[in-house]
């Protein structure tokens, strides 16, 4: 892959498509690029989220949850911001639950944690130094 204008967008499956697209414009600042039924694509500078509908996935898709777990399980999505204390304000202001609170971590950066409605576990960060 020799493609220099390649890009990254991850996709998650949710219960809620509306629900889970408003949560990201609203708390986290992405724009919805566009909708069709039972998907959402939402932008946040080069970051692109796909939201699609989990109950869209055949049963043995590998992405479908077992009934005992929950969506997002072994993901991490990091979501770096130009300003990680506004970011921080705006989650707070808004009453959302912090797993972990904003702090400096040992490689530099400063972070916090939070879950998003359908359970992907969400690390919101300061830029990396350069």
């Amino acid at each position: 892959m020799n493609d220099a204008a390649g890009g990254l967008r991850i996709e998650i499956f949710v219960d809620d498509v509306e629900g889970a697209a408003l949560f990201y414009e609203r708390l986290l600042g992405f724009a919805r690029e566009n909708q069709s039924p039972g998907y959402a694509t939402l932008r946040r500078g080069t970051a692109r989220i796909g939201v699609g509908a989990e109950s869209g996935l055949p049963d043995a898709h590998p992405l479908k949850p077992r009934s005992d777990e929950r969506l997002g399980v072994g993901v991490e999505i990091v979501i770096e911001v130009g300003d990680i204390d506004a970011a921080y304000g705006t989650v707070l202001a808004a009453g959302y639950p912090i797993l972990s609170p904003l702090k400096e971590r040992p490689w530099g950066q400063r972070d916090f944690r939070i879950m998003d409605p359908d359970g992907y576990y969400l690390r919101i960060t300061s830029l990396p130094h350069e």
